[in-house]
């Protein structure tokens, strides 16, 4: 019985034969290792041109990647900058913090920099890199201070020893993070990073102060910030993170009314108030806010019922939370007695539960019935909105809690000293309880804000802050961020929405390891801050340093002869670590002046995070200065996260350290020393824009792509090793398969030339992946084997395939070279000598040459339809060995029955028989025309190829297996085809 195969087949064989030849060549150095053992046994086996090549299998990282570090990241940053021809590119480094070591979240960071600065220097740009770090702030304040803290000795420091403390441990990590940085080979000017704490940095960042002084942007403020008891400083919020699971105590008070607005005096209300308990009721989950409640506000548009509850006492709700309420405290006889609106309440006044203070019921806009009763306790000095809405009518804050959120004695009620968050909450609710204004209490899980360094919550508190006013620089950063090429593109709507977010940046921090606000204060608290007052300040600092600002004793040092009429002394808060940051575009002022360019950086690369930190800083900064954005193009990437897609935390115990990566673990077996290559090729091949992962199986997988990179380059190296330029074949007499392979690889020079142009590096990798295996590996190095190894050394046929081979092996390693720079320069390494013009390093080589004459569309369809044919025919093969007819394609004759008038018998006639065999990987093809009665197989297969009907069937081959080059064309048994003996008639 035949065995007919139908188009229609389920693909699982052709993709089975495909497995099966991407085995074979990625184990091909086995396999020539092997025959080399057995050359003793076969006499023709020492005729063959094996590849010969020193270029490694194994990369073995740990010994290697060091022999080729300095080519292509110091030697190489200092040569491109003084002999690149093309313009200046300018990727600013935004500054990691100086604190901790280094983890997977940096490695993507900075490999994705090298990679945009590597691709731009193998293309002839001078690349300008100067790598930065964050070194003042908090972070670094606590970890320098954690052993003196477990020690109880922290209060016993001075500012300026604190300072001491910060500066050493800060620069210690910045070394300590460098070499880390260094090891996976970036590229940039390492012996000139720039530090925020250096006097030039911190002179920069407050003459941009003194700019903005002078613009009117900074002033000076009482009212409610972000307050971050457990780092007792104010913080911005772009220094925040929600936790989604807080849980506080929610409670319903009843505020007792006393006076009717004159709208209500005359209603029907006036004898409910007289016969009855009225109350305004409000809802809070901030019970320790209730000391501070200045006022009760409602939206003048909304309704507001009273409720009767029990014949006894009324409350006051807003219409849309009646039921709410009803279900909140369990009651069903609730009376609807009357309802007016919230602007009929303004004016009304009730009276304190706890200090019996009267107090009026205002109106306020942001007051809503999403939630709550409709009624909003108003304490001006514990929430942005209650401020806003009593500043109108001269209500003052009043914030009776100090810095570490304990209680003042202005607090009262024997509250003093105690945790507003706490134990001050529970009082309150008690004294609540036993004044009988607490209608309920419960717990309440909500979103809430934490101090993202500490981990604890904070609170709104009105203090005295310095603030820079964003609202006025808002439109015109919106509009700059407009003309700044995005990447991805939404995230212009991210960075959009938290620019216009925030109409005020608070930019004080009361801690000393910082940049000092140079303010003067007189007797009376009045702040000094002007233009003069600074660039006097300026000059004492520059000469002295900022430790001066809390090591000089006297004062008057820091005061401008012009003001020295009054009595002032200093301030001692420090700036936001965002200004520091932010300011860092100062740095490329001069260079972007020398070259006239249009931005300061082409590019600015960070996390999503920096959406609200450094991109939102560095904007604002230098929009408010020079009125446009610093940077031409923003590029933001993801977070590192596990295999599973979770975040990494050492208490999970899910992080990987670069370093296990790299280096290795103590066993080598569970954790191999793969090399910094590995780990950049984990951060090429990642789609950075989202949150990627990264784990064991994943590097793993990675470290086999890299392998078979390597064999590819191996193979290329090992049958180029007698090649000449001079041996070069024009492409006009380049065989029809070999200018087929051009044109594939004009397409893929052109694929990854456009992912690197579009930073889709996770799109290049893919290509060179794809081509790797498919292109080459499955099509044309099987195709071309035979002529390599088994035509004479100097045969045209043979040149031919060595000219694509060196073609390819340039364009392919050129397009590696920018993520994995030490296996680039390895294989660079091995192949420079057949070059007209050898340099040191690939990346002086230039980028991909594309040559457009290897474009030619009617031979890529011409190849569409051959490349079709030999899937089906892939197929017929598979099967014959599945069955056990033939072991190798190499033992079949394939038998193609067409209609002579299509088009796929004319292509198939226009190509010689011997390279159709050769393409197809068979001893023979014969093409028969309009056969009407064809002689039925055992294996054959009715095709349709681009609308062309085919039949294919195969056969043995009669002819006899060349024990040379192992082809069925000898026609006897152990005898030498007739190309092979006419080789070797000719070594002879």
């Amino acid at each position: 019985m035949n065995i007919i195969l139908q188009s229609r087949t389920s693909q699982h064989t052709y993709f089975t034969l495909r497995t099966i030849r991407l085995r074979e060549f990625w184990n091909s150095a086995v396999a020539l290792s092997s025959a080399k053992k057995q050359a003793h046994n076969n006499p023709y086996t020492k005729t063959i041109l094996l590849p010969k090549t020193e270029f490694p299998l194994r990369a073995e990282a740990a010994k290697r990647e060091h022999l080729f570090r300095d080519r292509c990241t110091k030697d190489l940053y200092i040569w491109q900058l003084k002999n690149n021809p093309k313009d200046l590119f300018i990727l600013h480094d935004g500054p990691p913090y100086a604190n901790g070591n280094v983890h997977s979240g940096h490695a993507m960071n900075k490999i994705l920099k090298d990679i945009i600065n590597r691709y731009k220097t193998i293309q002839g740009h001078k690349v300008f890199y100067r790598p930065g770090w964050d070194c003042h702030g908090l972070p670094i304040e606590l970890k320098a201070l954690e052993r003196i803290r477990k020690e109880g000795k922290e209060g016993m420091l001075s500012a300026q020893e604190i300072r001491k403390i910060a500066k050493q441990r800060a620069l210690t990590e910045v070394q300590k993070q460098m070499a880390s940085f260094k090891s996976w080979g970036i590229m940039g000017d390492w012996e000139n990073p720039y530090l925020t704490l250096t006097n030039d940095y911190e002179m920069r960042q407050l003459r941009v102060l003194t700019e903005m002084i002078k613009k009117g942007y900074i002033y000076r403020q009482l009212k409610p910030v972000y307050w971050s008891p457990s780092s007792r400083s104010a913080l911005a919020e772009s220094e925040l993170e929600y936790k989604d699971d807080h849980i506080s105590k929610s409670i319903h008070v009843r505020f007792p009314l006393k006076h009717l607005s004159d709208s209500l005096k005359n209603s029907k209300w006036k004898e409910h108030l007289a016969n009855r308990n009225v109350y305004a009721l409000i809802w809070t989950t901030t019970p320790w806010t209730i000391p501070s409640n200045k006022a009760i506000s409602v939206h003048p548009e909304l309704k507001y019922s009273l409720v009767k509850i029990n014949d006894v006492d009324c409350y006051i709700v807003g219409s849309e939370r009646v039921e709410a309420f009803k279900e909140e405290i369990k009651m069903k006889n609730i009376q609807v007695l009357d309802e007016v609106t919230g602007e009929e309440l303004l004016g009304s006044l009730y009276q304190h539960p706890l200090n019996h203070q009267t107090m009026p019921i205002i109106g306020g806009k942001h007051v809503t019935a999403e939630s709550g009763t409709g009624l909003v306790h108003t304490a001006p000095g514990h929430g942005m909105e209650d401020y806003e809405v009593c500043l109108g009518l001269g209500i003052k804050p009043f914030s009776p809690v100090d810095d570490c959120g304990k209680f003042t004695k202005e607090a009262g009620f024997g509250l003093e000293n105690k945790i507003a968050f706490t134990e001050g909450n529970d009082a309150i609710i008690e004294m609540l309880q036993n004044e009988s204004a607490l209608v309920s209490v419960r717990d309440y899980m909500h979103k809430y804000p934490y101090d993202w360094r500490t981990k604890q919550p904070v609170m709104l508190r009105a203090t005295a802050q310095w603030f820079a006013n964003v609202e006025y620089l808002q439109k015109e950063a919106v509009d700059n961020l407009k003309k700044v090429r995005m990447i991805p593109e939404v995230s212009i709507r991210r960075l959009e929405q938290f620019t216009l977010s925030r109409k005020e940046w608070c930019i004080s921090r009361q801690r000393s390891w910082g940049v000092p606000i140079p303010a003067l204060y007189d007797e009376n608290g009045e702040a000094l801050l002007t233009e003069r007052s600074v660039e006097y300040i300026i000059q004492v600092l520059q000469e002295r340093g900022t430790d001066a600002w809390w090591e000089e004793p006297d004062d008057t040092i820091f005061v401008a002869p012009e003001y020295r009429d009054k009595i002032y002394k200093r301030g001692y808060d420090t700036m936001d670590v965002w200004f520091d940051s932010g300011t860092s575009w100062t740095m490329l002022e001069n260079i972007a002046t020398e070259h006239n360019r249009k931005s300061l950086a082409d590019v600015y690369l960070e996390g999503t995070d920096q959406h609200r930190g450094w991109f939102q800083s560095s904007l604002l900064t230098s929009i408010a200065v020079n009125g446009k954005a610093p940077y031409g193009a923003l590029v933001t990437h993801g977070f590192a996260l596990d295999e599973k897609g979770e975040k990494m935390s050492k208490s999970l115990g899910n992080t990987i350290e670069p370093s296990l990566i790299t280096d290795g673990g103590p066993d080598k077996k569970k954790n191999p020393a793969y090399g910094s290559d590995v780990l950049r090729y984990w951060v090429a091949n990642c789609e950075y824009t989202r949150d990627v992962s990264i784990g064991p199986s994943i590097i793993a997988q990675i470290s086999d792509n890299l392998r078979k990179i390597r064999t590819t380059a191996r193979f290329l190296l090992g049958n180029l090793h007698d090649f000449k330029e001079e041996y070069y074949v024009h492409y006009d007499k380049l065989q029809e398969i070999d200018r087929y392979m051009l044109n594939e690889l004009y397409h893929y020079n052109q694929r990854v030339t456009d992912a690197y142009d579009n930073f889709a590096f996770n799109k290049a990798a893919q290509t060179i992946q794809n081509f790797t295996n498919t292109t080459l590996s499955s099509f044309y190095f099987d195709t071309i084997k035979d002529r390599l190894y088994n035509e004479p050394v100097s045969s045209e046929h043979r040149r031919m395939a060595q000219t694509v081979l060196y073609e390819i092996l340039q364009s392919y390693t050129k397009s590696l070279a920018p993520f994995i720079c030490h296996t680039a320069e390895e294989i660079y390494e091995n192949y420079k000598m057949l070059t007209s013009k050898p340099e040191s390093s690939v990346f002086k080589t230039g980028w991909i040459n594309i040559k457009n004459e290897w474009n030619n569309s009617d031979l890529n369809a011409k190849w569409s339809v051959l490349m079709d044919l030999k899937g089906e025919i892939n197929q017929v093969l598979e099967f014959a060995r599945q069955e056990k007819y033939i072991r190798s394609s190499q033992e079949a004759d394939i038998s193609l029955y067409l209609n002579r008038n299509t088009k796929l018998a004319k292509i198939v006639q226009s190509i010689e028989v011997p390279e159709l065999s050769s393409l197809f990987m068979t001893s023979h093809v014969n093409i028969i025309l309009d056969e009407k009665d064809p002689i039925p197989s055992k294996f054959e297969r009715h095709s349709t190829i681009q609308d062309n009907n085919c039949r294919i069937t195969l056969s043995k081959s009669k002819q006899h297996k060349c024990p040379r080059c192992w082809n069925y064309h000898a026609t006897e048994e152990n005898a030498l085809c007739s190309r092979c003996s006419n080789v070797f008639l000719h070594l002879k």
